[in-house]
């Protein structure tokens, strides 16, 4: 029981300062995002910052997250650098990067994730609108209507 105290504890601490972040740098998207990071984490069988300074593990949610959606690149809006994750939580780039990487990988995220993307990032998927016809990579916009309905009905089956 002391362990489920414990999670709940340091999720909630977790939750706050990766909120505080979003609220003062990025947006409600990233705070979404990281509040589901930390849930998913927080189920794990061996929760993973239950051991590590919780400031590095709010921070390397959030470069994770900016790493696959483009928070690095100054032509993406919002815009913050991995210098700024650091200073604000006090921790070392390299650091929060290692952290990340594990992050990543604990998760599986890549680019264009359908779980961890922002809403921009999903919208500007370039495979989105593709579908697999008889092996063939197909755009679903060149095909006729009635095609495109019944593909379309399937994917929400």
């Amino acid at each position: 029981m002391r362990d489920k105290a414990l999670i709940e504890e340091k999720k909630q601490k977790l939750l706050e300062t990766t909120a505080g972040f979003c609220d003062a740098h990025l947006d409600e998207d990233y705070k979404q995002l990281c509040g589901k990071v930390i849930l998913k984490m927080s189920r794990k069988r061996n929760v993973p910052f239950l051991s590590g300074r919780l400031d590095i593990w709010s921070a390397s949610i959030i470069y994770a997250l900016g790493q696959i959606n483009f928070l690095f690149d100054k032509s993406f809006k919002p815009y913050v650098c991995a210098d700024d994750i650091a200073d604000y939580f006090g921790t070392s780039k390299s650091t929060i990067s290692q952290k990340a990487k594990r992050i990543r990988d604990m998760f599986n995220m890549g680019y264009y994730d359908e779980e961890f993307s922002t809403t921009r990032m999903k919208e500007k998927n370039p495979l989105s609108d593709m579908v697999m016809i008889n092996g063939l990579l197909v755009n679903i916009k060149s095909l006729p209507p009635d095609i495109r309905e019944t593909i379309r009905r399937r994917m929400n089956e």
